[in-house]
């Protein structure tokens, strides 16, 4: 049993922020099935490289359990397959610019005419209202527009992206939050309702505690590398034999700190004895500590933080973290069998289920894979099904 296998999504979504909502609620056991155009597909197949056995490692990352159908939802009889389709969904995702699904007949309006218990959940780069509603988004565009970039890098040189497509996933993210809540609301009124989810929106609520600093000062934030606005010392450190990440986050911790590592001047010294003390004095003692770590190992830090029960680690690259013992404890690498990519692996599941755990039951599908296995549960008649492919209704599969 799994928590979403009694729900059907129908998932209109491609790139990486809707995608990644819909194989996050397959991997609760969600039956998702990708719409994708006949001959092309979702575009992130065409991201590349790198490649994997010839498919893109993009598209891999972001599609696992689901199934996929292609369909020309520019044609009349493409529509009606969507038609059908919605009857017997509990869930549409959706990515298309502001008003395309309208023009097509396939908007909310028009689709809950057709299943009053759907839930439609569209995702957009700015939003379904507003005056910038009909702007394309993507995710290094809202990384700047929504005020991310401005707070990333380090302080008097230019902006820095964050190095993965954070404000897309958020965006996925926030997608499942509100369609979990709409189906809680619908067990209770029995009707299903639109969620609108913007890459903006999502980008604003995740600054957090910097937007009320703001509002509190009248100051925006700047760049500060790896440093904390208000914590100090809380950053990334040079040791003698790579980067080490200090998070001494009370008085507390400065005081074990700097008993573990000898520095008593400094926890003596009245200009660092409060953490208002050290951010006053910010410079000067990062100026000191940089100094002292970068005299000493790193493991050596780690080590004689750890016996004081202090918050510090390396900075581990992308590879030392898939091969981490915690992490592959957490079950956090999974294997995954394919048709065509062999020893397919991708990140697991990030949220542990004691009685309805996440599982891969499917792999990353093959463009169109199941177009005629969908069309015949469907109840549609093989001929049809020759018919609608011989005129480019629905692909190849």
């Amino acid at each position: 049993m799994q928590a979403l296998d009694h729900i059907r999504v129908l998932d209109l979504s491609r790139t990486l922020a809707g995608p990644f909502c819909t194989m996050l609620l397959g991997d609760m056991g969600a039956d998702i099935i990708k719409v994708e155009q006949p001959d092309v597909g979702d575009e992130t197949r065409r991201f590349t490289p790198p490649t994997w056995d010839g498919i893109s490692s993009y598209y891999l990352a972001s599609n696992r359990n689901k199934r996929s159908i292609t369909v020309d939802l520019k044609t009349e009889e493409g529509r009606e397959i969507i038609y059908e389709l919605a009857k017997t969904a509990d869930i549409l995702v959706e990515n298309f610019r502001t008003g395309a699904l309208d023009q097509m007949g396939l908007g909310y309006e028009q689709i809950r005419q057709i299943n009053p218990k759907l839930i439609y959940c569209s995702v957009s780069g700015f939003g379904r209202t507003g005056p910038e509603k009909n702007r394309a988004g993507y995710d290094l565009l809202l990384q700047g527009y929504g005020g991310l970039m401005s707070i990333t890098g380090e302080e008097g040189r230019g902006p820095v992206k964050v190095g993965t497509s954070l404000v897309d996933m958020n965006a996925g993210m926030f997608a499942v939050y509100g369609i979990l809540s709409a189906l809680i609301a619908r067990e209770r009124t029995g009707k299903g309702q639109f969620i609108d989810v913007s890459l903006l929106d999502g980008q604003v609520v995740l600054l957090n505690y910097l937007a009320t600093s703001y509002f509190a000062t009248g100051r925006a934030s700047g760049r500060l590398g790896s440093a904390h606005p208000s914590i100090v010392p809380y950053q990334a450190f040079p040791a003698k034999d790579g980067d080490i990440i200090l998070a001494i986050a009370n008085n507390s911790l400065w005081e074990r700190a700097c008993r573990a590592l000898g520095w008593e001047d400094l926890r003596e010294d009245p200009r660092f004895y409060t953490n208002d003390d050290r951010v006053a004095h910010r410079d000067l003692l990062v100026a000191i500590i940089s100094a002292r770590i970068a005299e000493m190992d790193r493991q050596e830090i780690i080590h004689k933080l750890d016996q004081a029960g202090v918050p510090a680690g390396p900075i581990h690259t992308i590879d030392q973290v898939l091969n981490h013992p915690q992490v592959l404890a957490r079950e956090m690498v999974l294997e995954v069998e394919h048709p065509i990519v062999k020893d397919l692996k991708m990140p697991g599941f990030p949220v542990k289920l004691s009685d309805t755990p996440a599982q891969v039951h499917r792999h990353p599908p093959l463009l169109g894979e199941h177009t005629e296995e969908i069309l015949l549960e469907m109840g549609f008649l093989p001929e049809q099904i020759e018919g609608w492919r011989a005129s480019k209704v629905i692909g190849k599969g």
